[in-house]
Protein backbone atom coordinates (compact mmCIF):
# COMPACT_ATOMS: atom_id res chain seq x y z
CA UNK A 1 0.00 0.00 0.00
CA UNK A 2 1.48 3.05 -0.85
CA UNK A 3 1.38 6.35 1.36
CA UNK A 4 -0.78 9.50 0.60
CA UNK A 5 0.40 11.68 -2.55
CA UNK A 6 -1.70 14.58 -4.35
CA UNK A 7 -2.45 12.88 -7.15
CA UNK A 8 -5.85 13.29 -8.24
CA UNK A 9 -8.25 10.47 -10.63
CA UNK A 10 -11.12 11.57 -11.56
CA UNK A 11 -13.46 8.26 -12.64
CA UNK A 12 -16.74 8.30 -14.67
CA UNK A 13 -19.10 5.47 -13.85
CA UNK A 14 -17.82 5.18 -10.94
CA UNK A 15 -21.18 4.43 -9.08
CA UNK A 16 -20.88 0.39 -9.71
CA UNK A 17 -18.86 -2.25 -11.61
CA UNK A 18 -15.54 -1.53 -12.33
CA UNK A 19 -15.84 1.99 -12.04
CA UNK A 20 -16.35 1.63 -8.44
CA UNK A 21 -13.99 -1.07 -7.56
CA UNK A 22 -11.07 0.89 -9.29
CA UNK A 23 -12.03 4.30 -7.58
CA UNK A 24 -12.29 2.03 -4.54
CA UNK A 25 -9.04 0.59 -5.72
CA UNK A 26 -7.33 3.82 -6.31
CA UNK A 27 -8.49 5.74 -2.41
CA UNK A 28 -6.94 2.77 -1.41
CA UNK A 29 -3.63 3.30 -2.74
CA UNK A 30 -3.56 6.93 -1.43
CA UNK A 31 -4.82 8.48 -4.68
CA UNK A 32 -7.47 11.70 -4.66
CA UNK A 33 -10.56 10.28 -6.58
CA UNK A 34 -13.63 12.32 -7.60
CA UNK A 35 -16.55 8.97 -8.04
CA UNK A 36 -18.25 10.97 -11.28
CA UNK A 37 -21.79 9.17 -12.96
CA UNK A 38 -25.36 10.21 -12.98
CA UNK A 39 -26.79 8.83 -9.53
CA UNK A 40 -25.53 10.64 -6.51
CA UNK A 41 -26.99 8.68 -3.94
CA UNK A 42 -24.81 5.51 -5.49
CA UNK A 43 -21.55 7.24 -6.07
CA UNK A 44 -22.10 8.21 -2.04
CA UNK A 45 -22.68 4.68 -1.45
CA UNK A 46 -19.41 3.56 -3.37
CA UNK A 47 -17.35 5.92 -1.75
CA UNK A 48 -18.89 4.83 1.69
CA UNK A 49 -17.86 0.95 0.81
CA UNK A 50 -14.62 2.53 -0.04
CA UNK A 51 -13.97 4.24 2.50
CA UNK A 52 -12.52 0.91 5.39
CA UNK A 53 -10.22 0.10 3.05
CA UNK A 54 -8.82 3.71 2.62
CA UNK A 55 -9.24 4.83 5.89
CA UNK A 56 -5.56 4.35 7.01
CA UNK A 57 -4.47 7.37 4.62
CA UNK A 58 -6.77 9.29 6.22
CA UNK A 59 -10.31 11.38 6.02
CA UNK A 60 -12.04 10.07 3.61
CA UNK A 61 -14.13 13.26 2.89
CA UNK A 62 -11.08 15.04 2.91
CA UNK A 63 -9.83 12.31 -0.23
CA UNK A 64 -13.27 11.58 -1.86
CA UNK A 65 -16.22 13.36 -3.52
CA UNK A 66 -19.24 12.32 -5.91
CA UNK A 67 -19.85 14.48 -8.57
CA UNK A 68 -22.96 13.89 -10.68
CA UNK A 69 -22.21 14.43 -14.58
CA UNK A 70 -23.65 12.88 -17.47
CA UNK A 71 -20.71 11.90 -20.23
CA UNK A 72 -23.07 12.72 -22.87
CA UNK A 73 -23.76 16.44 -22.15
CA UNK A 74 -20.98 19.14 -22.96
CA UNK A 75 -21.84 20.97 -20.05
CA UNK A 76 -22.17 18.33 -17.58
CA UNK A 77 -18.28 17.25 -18.65
CA UNK A 78 -17.18 21.12 -18.39
CA UNK A 79 -18.95 21.31 -14.80
CA UNK A 80 -17.77 17.90 -13.59
CA UNK A 81 -13.92 19.16 -14.47
CA UNK A 82 -14.35 22.19 -13.07
CA UNK A 83 -15.44 20.60 -9.94
CA UNK A 84 -12.67 18.61 -9.91
CA UNK A 85 -9.92 21.75 -9.58
CA UNK A 86 -12.22 23.74 -7.57
CA UNK A 87 -11.79 20.60 -5.15
CA UNK A 88 -8.55 19.23 -5.71
CA UNK A 89 -6.97 21.91 -8.03
CA UNK A 90 -5.55 19.40 -11.02
CA UNK A 91 -6.50 16.22 -12.87
CA UNK A 92 -3.33 13.72 -12.84
CA UNK A 93 -5.00 10.54 -14.08
CA UNK A 94 -9.03 10.03 -16.28
CA UNK A 95 -10.21 6.70 -16.44
CA UNK A 96 -13.25 6.84 -19.01
CA UNK A 97 -15.19 4.23 -17.82
CA UNK A 98 -18.94 4.79 -18.31
CA UNK A 99 -20.60 2.81 -21.40
CA UNK A 100 -23.43 0.69 -22.23
CA UNK A 101 -24.00 -2.38 -23.60
CA UNK A 102 -27.52 -1.91 -24.81
CA UNK A 103 -29.30 -2.41 -27.33
CA UNK A 104 -28.79 -5.77 -27.68
CA UNK A 105 -30.41 -7.04 -30.87
CA UNK A 106 -30.87 -8.07 -34.20
CA UNK A 107 -28.68 -5.26 -35.98
CA UNK A 108 -31.61 -4.48 -38.56
CA UNK A 109 -34.10 -4.14 -35.35
CA UNK A 110 -31.95 -1.59 -33.99
CA UNK A 111 -33.76 1.74 -33.34
CA UNK A 112 -31.78 4.37 -34.03
CA UNK A 113 -32.70 6.44 -30.90
CA UNK A 114 -31.08 3.09 -28.99
CA UNK A 115 -27.82 3.23 -31.31
CA UNK A 116 -27.37 7.32 -30.42
CA UNK A 117 -27.80 6.78 -26.75
CA UNK A 118 -24.72 4.01 -26.83
CA UNK A 119 -22.67 5.79 -29.55
CA UNK A 120 -23.06 8.81 -27.28
CA UNK A 121 -21.96 6.71 -23.84
CA UNK A 122 -19.52 4.85 -25.43
CA UNK A 123 -17.84 6.94 -27.38
CA UNK A 124 -18.71 10.20 -27.29
CA UNK A 125 -18.77 10.62 -23.84
CA UNK A 126 -15.18 9.36 -23.96
CA UNK A 127 -14.39 11.78 -26.58
CA UNK A 128 -16.16 14.97 -24.48
CA UNK A 129 -14.11 13.52 -21.39
CA UNK A 130 -10.47 13.14 -22.78
CA UNK A 131 -11.03 16.72 -24.62
CA UNK A 132 -11.68 18.31 -21.65
CA UNK A 133 -8.82 16.44 -19.41
CA UNK A 134 -6.51 17.24 -22.65
CA UNK A 135 -6.93 21.25 -21.71
CA UNK A 136 -6.62 20.78 -18.06
CA UNK A 137 -3.93 18.28 -18.27
CA UNK A 138 -1.80 20.54 -21.01
CA UNK A 139 -2.25 24.12 -18.90
CA UNK A 140 -1.72 22.44 -15.12
CA UNK A 141 2.19 22.47 -13.46
CA UNK A 142 3.56 20.03 -13.63
CA UNK A 143 2.20 19.53 -16.99
CA UNK A 144 0.76 16.40 -18.03
CA UNK A 145 -1.25 13.46 -17.02
CA UNK A 146 -2.93 9.44 -17.84
CA UNK A 147 -5.68 8.95 -19.60
CA UNK A 148 -7.11 5.39 -19.04
CA UNK A 149 -9.79 4.21 -21.69
CA UNK A 150 -12.07 1.29 -20.67
CA UNK A 151 -12.09 -0.64 -24.43
CA UNK A 152 -13.49 -4.26 -24.55
CA UNK A 153 -12.76 -8.09 -25.31
CA UNK A 154 -15.53 -6.37 -27.85
CA UNK A 155 -12.79 -3.71 -29.38
CA UNK A 156 -11.34 -6.86 -30.81
CA UNK A 157 -14.19 -9.18 -31.52
CA UNK A 158 -17.68 -8.93 -31.00
CA UNK A 159 -20.80 -11.09 -29.34
CA UNK A 160 -23.88 -11.93 -31.29
CA UNK A 161 -25.88 -9.14 -31.73
CA UNK A 162 -24.15 -6.72 -30.63
CA UNK A 163 -23.69 -4.09 -33.35
CA UNK A 164 -23.75 -0.78 -31.31
CA UNK A 165 -21.80 -1.63 -28.57
CA UNK A 166 -18.96 -3.06 -30.86
CA UNK A 167 -18.84 -0.78 -32.84
CA UNK A 168 -17.95 1.75 -30.33
CA UNK A 169 -15.22 -0.08 -28.54
CA UNK A 170 -13.60 -0.61 -32.06
CA UNK A 171 -14.18 3.63 -32.51
CA UNK A 172 -12.56 3.59 -28.77
CA UNK A 173 -9.46 2.11 -29.85
CA UNK A 174 -8.73 4.38 -32.47
CA UNK A 175 -9.45 7.43 -30.11
CA UNK A 176 -7.23 5.60 -28.03
CA UNK A 177 -4.23 5.75 -30.42
CA UNK A 178 -4.52 8.93 -31.88
CA UNK A 179 -5.56 10.58 -28.23
CA UNK A 180 -1.81 8.92 -27.38
CA UNK A 181 0.24 10.20 -30.33
CA UNK A 182 -1.31 13.76 -29.68
CA UNK A 183 -0.53 13.71 -26.13
CA UNK A 184 3.37 13.08 -26.26
CA UNK A 185 4.24 16.52 -27.13
CA UNK A 186 2.08 17.77 -23.21
CA UNK A 187 3.30 14.74 -21.38
CA UNK A 188 0.24 13.12 -21.53
CA UNK A 189 -0.09 9.38 -21.63
CA UNK A 190 -3.06 7.47 -22.91
CA UNK A 191 -3.74 3.73 -22.93
CA UNK A 192 -6.44 1.50 -23.03
CA UNK A 193 -7.45 -1.34 -20.89
CA UNK A 194 -9.99 -3.81 -22.57
CA UNK A 195 -11.93 -6.36 -20.08
CA UNK A 196 -13.33 -9.77 -20.57
CA UNK A 197 -16.08 -11.25 -18.68
CA UNK A 198 -15.80 -9.19 -15.16
CA UNK A 199 -17.96 -10.09 -12.44
CA UNK A 200 -20.49 -6.79 -12.05
CA UNK A 201 -23.99 -6.63 -12.28
CA UNK A 202 -23.93 -5.80 -15.84
CA UNK A 203 -21.97 -9.90 -16.34
CA UNK A 204 -25.00 -11.50 -14.07
CA UNK A 205 -26.40 -13.36 -17.55
CA UNK A 206 -23.17 -14.72 -18.24
CA UNK A 207 -23.60 -17.15 -15.38
CA UNK A 208 -26.90 -18.27 -16.63
CA UNK A 209 -25.70 -18.89 -20.43
CA UNK A 210 -24.74 -16.27 -23.13
CA UNK A 211 -25.77 -16.63 -26.77
CA UNK A 212 -22.70 -18.14 -29.13
CA UNK A 213 -21.36 -17.61 -32.36
CA UNK A 214 -22.99 -20.68 -33.48
CA UNK A 215 -25.98 -19.78 -32.31
CA UNK A 216 -25.91 -22.21 -29.04
CA UNK A 217 -26.28 -20.81 -25.48
CA UNK A 218 -23.20 -21.45 -22.69
CA UNK A 219 -22.21 -20.43 -19.29
CA UNK A 220 -19.02 -18.36 -19.57
CA UNK A 221 -16.01 -18.03 -16.68
CA UNK A 222 -15.83 -14.47 -14.91
CA UNK A 223 -13.08 -13.38 -12.91
CA UNK A 224 -13.31 -11.09 -9.37
CA UNK A 225 -13.40 -7.52 -10.29
CA UNK A 226 -11.24 -6.63 -8.14
CA UNK A 227 -8.51 -7.88 -10.69
CA UNK A 228 -9.46 -5.11 -13.07
CA UNK A 229 -8.84 -2.67 -10.17
CA UNK A 230 -5.44 -3.65 -9.63
CA UNK A 231 -4.53 -3.59 -13.05
CA UNK A 232 -6.06 0.01 -13.61
CA UNK A 233 -3.93 1.04 -10.55
CA UNK A 234 -1.13 -0.49 -12.19
CA UNK A 235 -1.32 1.86 -15.07
CA UNK A 236 -2.35 4.53 -13.00
CA UNK A 237 1.59 4.52 -11.54
CA UNK A 238 3.59 3.98 -14.19
CA UNK A 239 5.62 7.42 -14.73
CA UNK A 240 4.75 9.79 -17.12
CA UNK A 241 7.47 8.25 -19.18
CA UNK A 242 6.16 4.63 -19.74
CA UNK A 243 2.69 3.95 -20.87
CA UNK A 244 0.21 0.49 -21.12
CA UNK A 245 -0.75 1.47 -24.44
CA UNK A 246 -3.08 -1.65 -24.64
CA UNK A 247 -4.29 -4.35 -22.18
CA UNK A 248 -6.31 -7.39 -22.04
CA UNK A 249 -7.52 -8.70 -19.05
CA UNK A 250 -9.87 -11.38 -19.10
CA UNK A 251 -11.29 -14.54 -17.37
CA UNK A 252 -8.75 -17.19 -18.52
CA UNK A 253 -11.15 -19.61 -20.26
CA UNK A 254 -13.61 -17.61 -21.61
CA UNK A 255 -13.77 -18.23 -24.97
CA UNK A 256 -12.17 -15.27 -26.44
CA UNK A 257 -9.10 -16.56 -27.54
CA UNK A 258 -9.46 -19.56 -30.72
CA UNK A 259 -12.53 -21.04 -32.08
CA UNK A 260 -14.66 -21.60 -29.02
Amino acid sequence: MHNPHNRVALITGAARGIGAASAAALLADGWRVVFSGRDVAALQAAIARAAVEAAAHGPIHERAIAVQADVTDEASVAALFDTTLGHFGRVDLLFNNAGLFAPKGLLEDIEFAAWKQVVDTNLNGVFLCTQHAFRVMKSQSPRGGRIINNGSISAHAPRPHSSAYTATKHAVTGLTKSASLDGRQYNIAVGQIDIGNAATDMTTAFTQGVVQADGSTKVEPVMEVSHVAQAVVYMANLPLSANVLHMTVMATNMPFVGRG
